[in-house]
C-alpha cells in the first residue's frame, strides 16, 4: 500500500476509528509488513494472495480497506496513533473544526489577532506567509456586499448596469 494506494470511503489516505479520523500513508514493502503485523496486529494479511504486492493491493483496493476498517474502526485514535507511531508509519490526526481552533500551537506561535467585523471584535488566523519583523495587515471584516459595487465596476461592468441589478435586488 503504497501513500496514494490507500484512499478510502473518508477521502484520501484516511481512516475512523472509533471517535476519529486517522490519514495514513505506508509507503514502501518494509512499511507494508510492520503495518500488518504491529498496527493491525494481524500479520498473515501482509502475505495475503490479494495483498502481497502494491500493485495487488491496488487492485484489490475495496477489500484491502475492508479489512483495514476491521480493525481499526473499533479501536480509539490513541491506539491506533500508538500503534502507527510504533511501527514508524506516517500518519496524521484530523481534527474536528474546535480542536483546531484550540489547538496549543497557534497561541504559542502567536497566530491569532482580532479583527472588527459587524459583529463587533471576531479572532482571525494571521497569513500563513511568515516574514521576520513583518506584521501582516488585518483589516476590519467587510460588511456583506459592501465592495460588490467597486468589484463589479472594476471586472468592467456598467455603472448603470450595476445600480440596476441593485435596484432589482439581483445583488
Amino acid at each position: 500500500m503504497a501513500a496514494s494506494a490507500c484512499a478510502h470511503r473518508s477521502g484520501g489516505n484516511g481512516f475512523d476509528p472509533a471517535g476519529g479520523q486517522v490519514i495514513l500513508a505506508v509507503q514502501n514493502a518494509r512499511e507494508w509488513l510492520r503495518f500488518c503485523a504491529d498496527v493491525l496486529q494481524r500479520p498473515a494479511l501482509a502475505d495475503a494472495a490479494s495483498f502481497r504486492t502494491n500493485e495487488l493491493r491496488m487492485a484489490n483496493r475495496d477489500a484491502l480497506h475492508k479489512a483495514i476498517d476491521e480493525v481499526l474502526s473499533v479501536l480509539p485514535p490513541e491506539t491506533v496513533i500508538e500503534r502507527l507511531e510504533g511501527a514508524g508509519i506516517a500518519y496524521a490526526r484530523m481534527n474536528s473544526v474546535a480542536e483546531f481552533i484550540d489547538h496549543p500551537q497557534l497561541t504559542t506561535r502567536d497566530r491569532w489577532r482580532h479583527v472588527e467585523s459587524e459583529a463587533g471584535q471576531v479572532r482571525a488566523l494571521k497569513p500563513p506567509v511568515f516574514m521576520e519583523d513583518v506584521e501582516p495587515v488585518m483589516g476590519r471584516v467587510p460588511s456583506l456586499g459592501e465592495h460588490t459595487r467597486a468589484i463589479l465596476e472594476e471586472l468592467g461592468f456598467d455603472r448603470d448596469a450595476v445600480a440596476a441589478w441593485k435596484k432589482e435586488g439581483a445583488i
